[in-house]
Formats: C-alpha cells, structure tokens, sequence
C-alpha cells in the first residue's frame, strides 16, 4: 500500500543479529514440522478438509484469530493510527455484538445441513445458481487478498532487511502450499496455534518497548493522543459520504454477518469442533481474542505517533512505512527477529487458511459437480492439486502486483470483484429469515445486485492517480463513500429478492434451513425437559 513509492533514503534496512535469525528458522521450521506432523493421516477428504470433527475447541478459537489477522493488519492497523484515529476499528468492534446474537442457530444449522462446502445451505435453499455465484465470489474475494497479503509482506520485509520480494513472495508461498498440501486442515490449525501466540508477543512486545521509549510513558501519549484527536472513532456525524462512525458501524454488520455467516474459512472451522457447544465456545473465543488485537496494533499507531512527535521522522514517509521504520531503526536483537517472525507468521496462518478452504470450495462445488462418479480418493487427490494450483495463482497476482503496482493491471480484478461479488450476506439474510423468499426472486435480487454494484463501483472508482472515475455520468455517479456500496449490495438482494418471490408460487422450505425452524425446535425441546 503506501510502502510501493517510499523513498529509499527513508527506510533504514535492519541489521539481523544471529538471534534474529534463530528466531525467524524456527518459527518457519516449527511451521513445516506441524505439517509434516499430520501428513501421514490425511486418507480423506473429511479428514483433509474438516479433521472428522475431532479438534478442541480452544485451538479452533487460535486458529479462527489468525485466520483475521493477517500481515495487513500487522501493517495497515499502526498505519492508520498513526495517521488518523480510530475509526476503522469501529468495524472489527461491530462483530461481537452481531457474533453474540447470531452464533446461538448459524453454527448448529450449519453443522446440521452441509457436508464441508458453506454455499451447499444456498443451493438447498435456492438452487444451483446462488450456490455458484456465492462460491465465486469467495474464489474471487480470497485470491484477491491473498495476492495482497502475499504483496504487504514482501514489500514490508524488502524495505525492512533489503530482501528481494519476489525471493520473499517464492518462499513464504512455497512453504505455504508445502504445510496445507501435506499437512490438511489439521496443520493449518495447530500452525494457527503457534503462529497466534507468536503474533500476540510480537505485538505486546512492540507496544511495550514504544511504551518505555515515550517520554513521560503512557499519561503523555495520551494527553498527545487526546490534543491531536487520535484517541477517538469519530466523526459522529449522520453523514453517507464521508468516512465517519455510522459508516463504518453499518459496514460492520454486514462485514460480521458476512464473514461468520457466509465466509468459508470461518464455516470450515465450525465443522472441526467436536460439538456444536465446542464450536459456539471457539467462535466466542476466537472474537474475544481477535477485537483485542485489532485495537493493540491500531494502539500502536498511535503510540508510534507520540513518540514521533518527540522524535525527528524522516521527511516524506508514508504512514504505513512508520512501524516497519520503528522496528528496523529502534528495536533491539531478538526483538527484531520476534517481530519479523511474527509479520511472517501472520501471513502463513491467514494463507494457509485462505488455500485450505478454497481447495474445499474446488472439491465440494466444482470437482463433484462435474465428477460425481469420482470416489473419495480421486477427490482428495484433486483437492491437493487445488491446493498447489491456487496457491501459485497468489503467488502469481503477488508478482503482478510487485510488477504493475496495485492500480495497475490488480485495478481491474478489483474491479471484477465489487462487482461480481456483491450481496453474499443478503442471500444469507433472505435465506435465513424469509420462508416466502424463493430460487426465482432470489436470481432477480442477485442481478438487480450485480448491476447496482457495477454501476456503483464504475462511477467511483478513481484508479491510478486519475481524477475521474471509470464510468463518469456526472450527477448520476454514486457520490456515497464506497464503504456503503457493499452495504446497499446486500440490502439490494433482500429487497429485490424478496420482493421479486411474491410474483413466483411459494415453495416448500425445509424448516432445518431457517431460522424459524431453529426456533421453534429448541422450543418444543425446552417444553420435552419441561415435561420430562
């Protein structure tokens, strides 16, 4: 992000001491071991994709942590509190209050009606089409932040110890696909384990040291926090157009609704634990440790702040570049190398994650589809194959990225992007909660969706530095900060969904699909204790 244009005289390149490098070895070989670990008992898909359901509730908390913080939250979180304030923290503090209400029925449906695949509840509750779009869209979505995790931590690690970064993009990605070829999810949730703590003291221990180097400790960061007006989420104003807390608390929602409702790498782990209970307990667990951790490294920022504000910072460095300078010029040996490992770390865990799941995706929604004749072997076969193939496709849009810059030749897959995959937590709603809804309205919704979104997106995106947008119609642009567009998305296909569903016949819904359903039987099993 803004590491691409950092003037070279800005960035100073660590110097590793032996410590530091100890330090990085064994976190990377402690990743392989893991997955050289459970290479041996990956017989099925079950078991590759899902552990038989076998795994403690604990790890899969760990796990669903890493999985959200990636090496973009490593770097981008200090970056925006260090040049703005909190307010995009306002999302990530959205989720536990949407999780708390909807974990209690999402995680006992979901381990009820599907097999591995989250978009197989959309084609039982309205057919083939919602099932291939949905999962598309996860396709599209996680190749695309692979490619920029994958480009986050090369450019980080190459102006932080002057590494080649594609040398960087080829290594962390080889030794990704090696850990989730072999190892399955099993390795890619216990490698979340190790790299999670790794992560939470690479974190403690940066704010800590920033903490001990600020003059007057924490009261003064704070009272230069509070005089520059870093230690707040506003602006609070009732305002759609300009990035303020009603933005970012509705675009919360949806983003909590989508990622634990509708995501894959978040389903996926649902359907490891041994109990609904003990996923319920690891999803809790995992958000209680997540939200923390976002508002750490957005701490961080701030504090970077403050201590800058008593120490000369090189003219021209961009805010994302502020925290891998601090680490590169302030740290001592081993602190360095803690924290390059856990930079690293975070991205092993966010991408093995992402390539698991859309192995399962491959196989469950493509490969079956096509080949329902394939026994079971030939389809963890082809699962593995996935695995390596997609994990040298964002290995392949990491270089495009390194090569074009991200507006450049990415600009367009973005672009794809919004508008293909819009509306995903809609279906989900519509889905969930409407009995009437049905495949026909849905399919009108879904297009109704696809041509906002395009019409949206092109009338406001500005890439490249340009000073129009793609699609330029003047007063008929959309003029609402683009934080909304995904929110309007999936209103669009509830709306228009379920609108378009009362011109089709009412069809029978399977009551283990709906909300109601969920509710009516904890209901009767409430009045049978009653009774008995």
């Amino acid at each position: 992000m803004g590491l691409t244009n950092l003037p070279e005289e800005t960035m100073k390149h660590a110097t590793l001491h032996l410590i530091d490098y100890v330090i990085i070895l064994v976190a990377l070989i402690t990743s392989l071991s893991i997955g050289l670990r459970f290479a041996g008992g990956q017989k099925s898909t079950k078991k590759y994709f899902v552990s038989r359901g076998n795994l403690p509730a604990w790890a899969i908390g760990m796990s669903l942590m890493a999985t959200l913080i990636s090496s973009v939250t490593f770097l981008a979180y200090p970056g925006e509190g260090f040049a703005s304030n909190w307010i995009l923290l306002v999302q990530g503090l959205m989720v536990p209050i949407v999780l708390l209400g909807m974990v209690w029925f999402i995680i006992p449906l979901y381990r009820k009606v599907i097999g591995v695949s989250t978009y197989e509840y959309f084609e039982k509750r309205f057919g083939t089409f919602a099932r291939f779009y949905s999962s598309i869209s996860f396709v599209l979505t996680h190749f695309s932040k692979m490619g920029t995790v994958f480009y986050l931590l090369a450019l980080a690690l190459a102006s932080m110890t002057d590494t080649n970064p594609y040398m960087v993009v080829c290594g962390i990605g080889v030794v990704i696909i090696i850990i989730t070829l072999i190892g399955g999810i099993e390795a890619v949730i216990w490698t979340d384990v190790v790299q999670g703590f790794l992560l939470i003291a690479g974190g403690v221990a940066s704010l800590i040291i920033l903490m001990y180097s600020i003059k007057g400790g924490f009261p003064e960061l704070w009272h230069i926090a509070t005089v520059n007006h870093k230690n707040n989420f506003g602006p609070y104003k009732w305002d759609f157009k300009k990035l303020t807390f009603v933005v970012m608390a509705i675009n919360g929602v949806f983003y909590a609704v989508q990622k634990y409702g509708t995501d894959q790498t978040m389903v996926q782990r649902y359907l490891t634990a041994k109990t609904d209970k003990a996923a319920i307990r690891a999803s809790l667990m995992g958000v209680a440790i997540t939200v923390p951790l976002w508002g750490l490294f957005m701490f961080i920022g701030t504090a970077l702040f403050a201590y800058y504000q008593q120490n000369p910072l090189p003219a021209g460095m961009k805010a994302e570049a502020v925290f891998p300078y601090f680490i590169t010029s302030k740290l001592p040996p081993g602190a360095v190398g803690l924290i390059l490992a856990a930079l690293i770390s975070a991205a092993i865990s966010s991408l093995g994650a992402d390539l698991n799941c859309l192995s399962a995706i491959g196989v469950e929604d493509y490969y079956k589809k096509f080949k329902p004749k394939a026994d079971d072997h030939q389809a963890l076969r082809a699962g593995k194959w996935i695995v390596v193939w997609a994990g040298i496709g964002s290995i392949g849009i990491a270089m495009l990225y390194l090569m074009a810059g991200e507006d450049g030749v990415l600009g367009i897959v973005f672009a794809l992007y919004a508008i293909f995959s819009g509306g995903i937590a809609g279906i989900f709603l519509l889905g969930l909660f409407s009995s009437r809804a049905n495949r026909q309205g849905l399919n009108i919704g879904i297009i109704a969706c696809i041509i906002f979104t395009a019409w949206a997106f092109l009338t406001s995106a500005k890439l490249g530095g340009a000073k129009h947008p793609w699609l330029d119609l003047g007063g008929f642009n959309f003029k609402q900060h683009k934080y909304m567009l995904g929110v309007y998305s999936h209103l669009i296909v509830v709306v228009v969904g379920y609108v378009a569903s009362l011109f089709f016949p009412k069809q029978e819904v399977d009551k283990h699909l709906l909300y109601k359903g969920w509710r009516d039987a904890k209901r009767e099993h409430k009045l049978e204790e009653a009774e008995a």
